[in-house]
């Protein structure tokens, strides 16, 4: 079992019926409690999450109630997950409360997840998947082509570092934090020149005209499961795995089988930058991967296709394939400075 979390655990919190107190103290009898991060966009996800399955088995979505768990990827604001520990920053705190029973089951961003889940800790399934591209904000340009030479792009994924700086090996990268709205705020001011958000994120806040551009997926790769909400439980908790296993959403579990299986061949965290995507076309899934230098300069890709029900195998098969042409010390490269 986990350690205790060194974030914390908000106790549900009474809005309207939104987010609720307690088991005990509603007028309909809590059924479950799910963990999401106090973000709106977490929230967002979190109350789609809600609305789809009450929705499903009748109940009322007061008998849903939500827990706001605070990360550590939400406390750590100054430097790069990476130099951080990783992307479990977004996950530890709540799979502790899922582990402990404070909390029946949890809903991530998919692209938030380590590719390895604690002990005890199962995915139980994924909400149907949103645009999985990446969204330029700035008030200077519609493209990363349009953008001013030296221009400044606040980012933190160094994948988007990587690819932007490949497709223009000129621009100014600086680290760019902070919940949704905040790096809106900072690239509409001119506080820097541009930003990239995930258009899922951008829709799901009702936020899409904010969004100057979507870029192209072929020459933007998005990150493993960017789009898709996963919902995570209790390995033995049959009763509520089995209650959202009636919202899971079968393609999108198909395609995050291979990424996911494609990310662990890699052993993929956020010290690389590694892009994955996979989508269902007449019957077949397809998947590409890429895994770039951190500067940019160099990108090794592979591309993998074949039955859905050969997900997992496929994405790893494509893991190993990508894993085995790539040069020593790419995969973990000491970071720019």
């Amino acid at each position: 079992m986990l350690a205790k979390p060194y974030g914390t655990v908000a106790p549900p919190l009474a809005s309207g019926g939104d987010l609720a107190y307690g088991r005990s103290s509603m007028a309909s009898a809590v059924l479950l409690t799910l963990g999401a991060r106090g973000s709106p966009l977490s929230l967002a996800q979190a109350r789609e999450t809600r609305r789809r399955l009450a929705l499903a088995h009748g109940w009322d979505e007061a008998q849903i109630a939500i827990s706001v768990i605070r990360t550590s990827g939400d406390l750590i604001q100054d430097r790069p997950l990476s130099e951080a520990g990783g992307k479990g920053l977004f996950t530890k705190e709540i799979d502790s409360a899922l582990l402990d029973g404070r909390i029946d089951f949890a809903v991530h961003s998919a692209k938030d997840l380590p590719t390895a889940l604690p002990d005890g800790v199962a995915l139980a399934g994924f909400l149907p998947r949103e645009d999985p591209r990446d969204a330029l904000i700035s008030a200077l340009a519609d493209s990363i082509a349009g953008l001013p030479r030296g221009a400044r792009l606040g980012a933190a994924s160094l994948r988007r570092q990587a690819q932007a700086r490949r497709l223009r090996p000129d621009l100014k990268v600086e680290l760019l934090r902070g919940n949704v709205e905040t790096r809106l705020a900072k690239a509409e001011s001119g506080a820097i020149d541009a930003t990239l958000l995930a258009m899922a994120g951008l829709n799901r806040l009702g936020l899409t005209h904010r969004a100057r551009a979507a870029l192209d997926i072929d020459l933007f790769l998005p990150a493993v499961g960017q789009g898709a909400i996963a919902l995570a439980a209790r390995d033995g908790d049959l009763r509520t795995r089995d209650a959202l296993a009636a919202i899971n959403d079968a393609d999108t579990a198909t395609a995050l089988a291979a990424e996911r299986a494609f990310l662990a061949e890699l052993d993929g965290s956020c010290r690389t930058p590694i892009a994955g995507h996979a989508r269902l076309e007449d019957g077949r899934l397809l998947l590409r991967g890429e895994v770039l230098r951190e500067d940019g300069s160099v990108r090794f890709e592979a591309r993998m296709s074949g039955a859905p029900a050969d997900a997992a195998r496929l994405g790893a098969e494509a893991g190993r394939e990508l894993r085995g042409r790539l040069p020593p010390g790419v995969l973990f490269a000491p970071p720019l400075r």
